[in-house]
């Protein structure tokens, strides 16, 4: 594997970990939201990630062992959660129903922390990743002088 191919793989983990934040950010910022432009609760939205190319673990590893650029990973989209919406006695709320129930989003959160710790870590990683591949690769112009 190349040193590029390793930055550029690391740099799809990058911007997948990123949009996993900013869809966490989305759901906390909507956890109260009991009308949208729909006309409906705000749904916990969830971003389903997939690899590049659509290579197993198995032929990313076989390529890598042959030398060839290693796929990385891709959104393949950003989904809405179907678990159900909590309803919420409150007769007093302008979007409560006929017997007093308001729906209220189905975000949780300490799952939405959860998910922006684990995409916090999963961004460290890659640029770790990054900057391990660019001292390598300052290293060996170093050997090379």
């Amino acid at each position: 594997m190349s040193l590029f191919a390793a930055i550029g793989s690391a740099a799809s983990g990058l911007s997948a970990e990123r949009l996993r934040m900013d869809v966490v950010a989305e759901n906390l910022a909507n956890a109260q939201t009991t009308r949208g432009a729909d006309g409906q609760a705000y749904r916990r939205k969830v971003v389903v990630l997939q690899e590049r190319d659509g290579a197993t673990f198995g032929a990313t590893l076989d390529g890598a062992m042959k030398r060839a650029a290693p796929g990385g990973v891709r959104v393949a989209l950003i989904a809405q959660d179907a678990t159900p919406n909590r309803l919420v006695y409150d007769p007093g709320h302008p979007d409560a129903d006929d017997r007093g129930y308001v729906s209220m989003p189905n975000v949780q959160p300490v799952t939405e922390m959860v998910d922006l710790i684990t995409a916090s870590r999963g961004y460290e990683a890659n640029v770790t990743v990054m900057q391990t591949a660019k001292q390598m690769f300052a290293k060996t112009l170093e050997i090379l002088r």
